[in-house]
This record gives C-alpha cells, sequence and structure tokens, in this order.
C-alpha cells in the first residue's frame, strides 16, 4: 500500500464529492478549482475511482461525478488501491525484493487494516467538524418552459392622490370648489 501524492489527492477529491453529495454531481473543473489540482490529472484519478466503482459520472449540463456507493461503505483503502493499485511488474518486483520481509508484511497489513477502517464519511464529518465552509447551492430557476413566455403579474396599484392641481387645491380648500 503506498501513500503517494495521487491517493492524497484523490483523498481529496473524494471527500470533496461527498461533502456536496446532496448538491448533485460535482464537476471536475470545480474540485480543480478549489484545491488547485490539474483538471487533467484529475481526470485520470476518476477514471481509475469509476473504474473500481468509487464514482459514478453523469454526462451533459449540469454533469460531473457523484460517489458510487454510499460515504460509509468507501474506506480510505478503497481510494488509495483504486488510484495507486501497482501493476504486474511492480507486484512481482515486490515479491522478490527484501521488502516483502515479515516486518514490511506485517507493516503493511497493519496499515491496510488501519485504512481499511477509516469510511469516507468519517472523513466527511472530520471536515464538517473543523468547519469547513460548503458554498451555497446555485438557486434553480423556477420551471419555465422553453419558447413560452409567461407574461408577469402586475400588482394594480390604488391612487387616492389628486390627479391636478385643481383637485389638489380642493383638497387643501375645501369648500372653494
Amino acid at each position: 500500500m503506498r501513500l503517494s501524492t495521487k491517493s492524497r489527492f484523490a483523498v481529496t477529491a473524494m471527500i470533496d464529492v461527498a461533502l456536496r453529495e446532496d448538491r448533485g454531481p460535482v464537476s471536475l473543473a470545480a474540485i480543480s478549482e478549489r484545491h488547485q489540482i490539474s483538471l487533467s490529472y484529475l481526470e485520470q484519478l476518476f477514471s481509475k475511482l469509476r473504474q473500481a466503482g468509487l464514482v459514478e459520472s453523469t454526462r451533459g449540463p449540469g454533469g460531473g461525478y457523484s460517489l458510487g456507493r454510499v460515504a460509509e461503505q468507501i474506506s480510505m483503502a478503497d481510494i488509495l488501491s483504486a488510484v495507486d493499485a501497482p501493476t504486474a511488474e511492480e507486484a512481482a518486483g515486490e515479491q522478490e525484493s527484501w521488502m516483502s520481509s515479515d516486518l514490511w508484511s506485517s507493516l503493511n497489513n497493519q496499515m491496510l487494516a488501519h485504512l481499511q477502517s477509516i469510511s469516507l464519511r468519517q472523513l466527511v464529518a472530520e471536515q464538517r467538524a473543523k468547519g469547513v465552509a460548503i458554498e451555497p447551492a446555485p438557486v434553480k430557476a423556477t420551471s419555465v418552459r422553453k419558447g413560452v413566455f409567461a407574461r408577469p403579474k402586475v400588482d394594480v396599484l390604488k391612487i387616492t392622490a389628486p390627479n391636478s392641481v385643481f383637485a389638489l387645491a380642493g383638497t387643501l380648500m375645501p369648500g372653494r370648489s
């Protein structure tokens, strides 16, 4: 199990998506802007996250990514293994190297168990407890049918003021009209 910049960015992006899960799909451009992560890098990460079933994509206007499972069922280990899974050559090399000793194997197993015990829901709760501000949801336009223009309602005003100088004089000087 590796802890790399790639995995750190993936966890950050997954927390971002989970924080906004009630608002619909989150665009990669918005994540890129909020966390200063390259858009093309995020596209690579989310391709791997989608293949692992951790996120789902929605195309078109208002599209983006949403969680593929509930946040409680996504662990840190799931995210890290999705983006940092070793290639077949790397896995074979690790088995032959000194890193496969009992000490390193035991350490790796303990780290994996710990990462599996941390859910995305817990990470989101920690961010909310720290007071991470989530921008308000965009105001959705009322349902308007395209091509049909509704005439705005006009409230009729009842004017009680005099409509001429003579009428004004009559209100100021009663009996002289």
